[in-house]
Formats: C-alpha cells, sequence, structure tokens
C-alpha cells in the first residue's frame, strides 16, 4: 500500500479491510512533513487503535538517498532506478537477512506511491517472490 492520494479514512479501512496485522515500513524517509499520517512517529498508534495491527520498520528494504534522488529528480528514467534497486538488494543479501516469519501473519508493505507500477514495493515482493517463492501479492 502507498498512502499518497488516500485520506486517512482510506487507508486504515483498506488495511482493515484486508484483514491486515503487520505494516511493514519499507520507507526511506518516515518521519517527513509529508508523510502526514503516516509518520513514523504516530503509525505504530493508528495501527493498533483502528486495525489491530502492529508496526515493524525495514530500512534494508528502502532504496539509497542516491538512487531514489536520481529517479525523482529525473537523472534516471525507471528502469535504471529498477535495475539499481534490484542490485541493492542481492547486495544487502535481503532473501537471507529478512526474517521470513514476518510474513506468517498477513502483513503489508507501506512505501508513499499510490499505485505499484512505479513502486519499489512491487520490486521488493517480486524478489522475495523468486528467492522464496509463495509470496501473494495483493496491491491495496
Amino acid at each position: 500500500i502507498g498512502f499518497t492520494k488516500k485520506t486517512a479514512s482510506e487507508f486504515f479501512g483498506a488495511l482493515k479491510g484486508a484483514g491486515i496485522k503487520r505494516l511493514l515500513d519499507v520507507r526511506l524517509n518516515n518521519s517527513s512533513q509529508l508523510a502526514g499520517f503516516t509518520k513514523r512517529e504516530h503509525l505504530p498508534f493508528f495501527l493498533e487503535a483502528f486495525c489491530g495491527a502492529e508496526y515493524l520498520y525495514e530500512p534494508t528494504l528502502a532504496p539509497t538517498r542516491d538512487i531514489l534522488d536520481a529517479y525523482r529528480k529525473g537523472r534516471e528514467k525507471w528502469v535504471g532506478y529498477e535495475r539499481r534497486f534490484l542490485e541493492l538488494m542481492r547486495e544487502r543479501r535481503i532473501e537471507e537477512t529478512l526474517d521470513q516469519s514476518i510474513f506468517e501473519a498477513p502483513t503489508v508493505l507501506l512505501c508513499s506511491e499510490a499505485t505499484p507500477e512505479f513502486c519499489h514495493r512491487r520490486l521488493v515482493l517480486e524478489y522475495l517472490d523468486r528467492k522464496w517463492g509463495g509470496i501473494r501479492a495483493v496491491h491495496l
């Protein structure tokens, strides 16, 4: 799920409706004023209160500042971003360092992008599915 273009009601309603019990924050910037109701300092409370879900932050699933800035500032197109981010996940060996049991409960990855087409959360799930298998992604 991405938080942009969603009201708090839409965001938490989608999580609750999907039966989410764990939110894995994969954003590089999760404390910015632009994060609104998904700001790191507030989100654990809102998740518990509205959804009965827990909050986890996993920065190893976020892009580096350099990779993100190159794409957002137009120095690199999506295909370059995707290539660099996939290489970063390989270098970080996320399939070995991330605890698979995180996904035993209904879990959602959080970033800012409204849709998955040009979003790193989709790349993370596709990468892990290739490595682990059995991941069923539903974009909220």
